[in-house]
């Protein structure tokens, strides 16, 4: 299949979920995309692509759903596998980043030695909305010093503009927009 095509079975295949999690936000489920073999190899086969030539040492997850595509990424690319987590459920000595949400505030955390000055770190997400998430993980990883930071979304949510909250030295880039 040539790439439109491929963007085209993706997109009938993400579901909607409307008024969730709360009224007035249309879900978008990627986990149709996951149990779906086909839409998991062009997903796979897509991310692969697009980073196979950066020089990628680590892939970087965000919890949870970035823990799906992430890990297949890097055992694509031949890399590591770190992941950004909710506060508490990482064991060793980390590092964090709060950030304010539309109600209330939240944290990331990253494993203080998961990363250093040597590594291209692609961090990896399912979905680009408001960006806030994304950019408490950048922050974060910054903190470490990686040689330089590439972003991925499954989806972008284009009319939210998600991208214009990050900084002109972060590259970032989408399977599908809509």
């Amino acid at each position: 299949m040539n790439e439109e095509t491929n963007k085209e079975r993706l997109i009938k295949s993400v579901r909607n979920i409307p008024d969730f999690p709360i009224p007035g936000i249309q879900f978008k489920d990627v986990t149709t995309l996951f149990k779906d073999a086909e839409c998991l190899q062009i997903l796979s086969d897509t991310m692969y692509d697009m980073y196979k030539d950066k020089g990628i040492t680590k892939v970087i997850g965000i919890e949870s759903r970035g823990f799906i595509m992430g890990p297949i990424l890097a055992t694509r690319l031949k890399t590591g596998f770190v992941p950004i987590r909710k506060p508490g459920k990482l064991p060793a000595e980390v590092i964090e980043e709060c950030y304010d949400k539309e109600y209330g505030t939240d944290c990331v955390q990253i494993h203080k030695d998961a990363i250093d000055e040597n590594d291209i770190v692609l961090l990896h997400d399912d979905l680009l909305a408001t960006g806030g998430t994304m950019k408490a993980a950048c922050s974060l990883v910054k903190k470490l010093n990686p040689k330089k930071i590439y972003v991925n979304f499954i989806i972008e949510l284009e009319e939210l503009k998600g991208k214009d909250i990050f900084d002109d030295d972060v590259e970032i880039e989408s399977i599908l927009s809509l």
